[in-house]
């Protein structure tokens, strides 16, 4: 091993102490192409593409305390520093959709960045169903872990010739949207974060001692929740626990909740997909990085 990269070793791990430094191996190395098995049919009739003309964009490799993480990025050509979004990803992966996300990102002038974090555990593309996702890789992804990779991939994005790393911000749907609550209590270096219709309560196991209620106190970075009313997995009664608990502490987050929107309703390749709502909650999500300094 190089003398740089026992540095960069070393420095990653001093900031990553909660997972034992191993050398595992990863069952994933390249991002799926494509949607997951577990979301067929696609809604061909209103799924977005965004194009990647003036963007940089593609496939990159996380270097993390053990390996190297899949990851897709984009960011606009123009040599610059670009505030830094990371891009959670939902219980599917890093597919089509999220690598979308990011170019939309760029094309408003971010550094936009999804690293796959079920590399370790596995690949959810070829999956069916749900069930079997949860079961066999989601459920095994401690939190932990994916805290210290989104600090991995902050920390990466800042170092490339276009991440602007004192200007960071998070966004995540579904799983993802569990993650950034979490992570806005985690890194105290985040600007701003907005978590799409993420599970705020649920059973505590080993790999999830913590939800987004339990952290409320400790949310540093101010957090835009985005939840639909009609939602059957995330009842408006935690929603609103989340609220109160969010409001006694101080924490200068809001959560938005459209009345009839189904969970996922800004997945445009789903049947879930509300374009009014996501439209709405897009503009949003931007006016909110926006307003704390990210763009």
């Amino acid at each position: 091993m190089s003398r740089t990269a026992a540095v960069d070793e070393a420095e990653f791990r001093s900031l990553m102490p909660e997972i034992p430094f191993t050398r595992r191996g990863f069952l994933v190395s390249s991002l799926a192409a494509g949607f997951a098995l577990a979301t067929q049919p696609v809604m061909a009739q209103t799924m977005i593409v965004t194009p990647a003309d003036g963007l940089e964009a593609g496939e990159t490799k996380i270097p993390v305390h053990d390996g190297e993480l899949p990851a897709y990025y984009a960011a606009p050509q123009k040599a610059s520093k670009y505030p830094v979004i990371l891009v959670v990803q939902e219980i599917f992966g890093v597919h089509e959709h999220i690598k979308d996300v990011c170019r939309r990102f760029a094309k408003l002038g971010y550094f936009a960045v999804a690293p796959e974090l079920y590399a370790r555990q596995g690949d959810v593309s070829g999956m069916s169903d749900i069930p079997t996702i949860f079961k066999e890789v989601v459920s095994k992804v401690p939190d932990a872990q994916v805290m210290q990779d989104l600090d991995a991939t902050a920390a990466w994005a800042a170092k490339h010739p276009k991440g602007d790393g004192d200007k960071l911000g998070i966004t995540g749907f579904c799983w993802g949207g569990r993650i950034v609550w979490l992570y806005a209590a985690h890194n105290p270096k985040l600007a701003a974060g907005v978590a799409w219709y993420g599970r705020l309560v649920g059973d505590k196991t080993e790999n999830t001692p913590r939800h987004p209620l339990d952290v409320a106190a400790d949310i540093r970075a101010p957090v835009l929740g985005l939840y639909g009313g009609a939602d059957q997995g995330i009842p408006v009664e935690s929603v609103e626990r989340m609220r109160a608990a969010l409001k006694a502490a101080g924490r200068k987050s809001e959560i938005v909740v459209y009345p009839d929107a189904p969970h996922a309703f800004h997945a445009d390749y789903r049947p879930t997909y509300r374009k009014a709502v996501a439209e709405d909650a897009w503009q949003r999500c931007i006016e909110w990085f926006r307003a704390h300094g990210l763009g």
